[in-house]
């Protein structure tokens, strides 16, 4: 095989797998919300079982976002060489547009659901909602922060890095407060106290590991 097939047949095989995982994804995702919408079909409560499943859903893309976020600026990444960065790069890309899918959903479906108590006014203004106003208001303060943090990274490589990075990081105050909106505003938390414990665990466990490894760059640019 000559040399310069050899890079094409790698890009075409990492083409050929990412098309089968968002195909695979895809379908799971279909799957799951047909198999939903049928057995809540003619429920009154279809829309909030809808709603919060898309919250949930959201939820956990984006702990699995903020994680990544961190690997990907943790000083130890440099010891990984696969996955390669463009692909872990392209993945937080990828996982930040599931998440904004999500959230959309879980918006929508509330936000037009006459028993929800939420509305318009409630699901993208603070205080709006008639239902457990001040949670639901920590869900749209994280939303609006939310969609500046991923607003900021489409600065990254057109500006320095100190024009957008720190607003980018606000993603991890975007978490704590859709953790708390999770938390506060479901009245299914006691079933899934569990699963907000060990993801919060988580990810305090991953941004502890990566701010107690701070590189020499970072070092240099603390207050003295």
């Amino acid at each position: 095989m000559s040399a310069p097939a050899v890079p094409l047949l790698r890009r075409t095989a990492r083409v050929a797998l990412r098309s089968t995982v968002l195909a695979v994804s895809a379908g799971a995702t279909g799957l799951v919300v047909g198999v939903a919408l049928h057995s809540v079909a003619g429920n009154r409560m279809a829309p909030w079982i809808l709603g919060r499943a898309a919250g949930v859903c959201a939820y956990l893309l984006l702990v699995a976002l903020v994680l990544l976020g961190l690997a990907l600026s943790h000083p130890a990444r440099a010891r990984l060489r696969r996955p390669s960065t463009a692909t872990r790069i392209r993945t937080h890309v990828t996982l930040a547009m599931f998440t904004l899918g999500a959230t959309a959903l879980h918006i929508v479906v509330l936000a037009t659901d006459r028993w929800a108590g939420v509305g318009w006014a409630g699901a993208l203004l603070p205080l709006g909602a008639s239902y457990r106003p001040l949670p639901v208001t920590l869900g749209v303060i994280a939303l609006w922060l939310g969609l500046l943090a991923g607003a900021s990274a489409t600065l990254a490589g057109r500006l320095p890095r100190r024009a957008w990075w720190p607003v980018h990081k606000i993603a991890a105050g975007s978490l704590v407060l859709v953790w708390t909106h999770g938390v506060l505003a479901g009245s299914d938390t006691p079933a899934l106290l569990v699963m907000y414990v060990t993801t919060g665990m988580l990810v305090l466990g991953v941004a502890a590991s990566r701010y107690a490894a701070r590189t020499p760059r970072e070092l240099m640019e603390l207050p003295r």
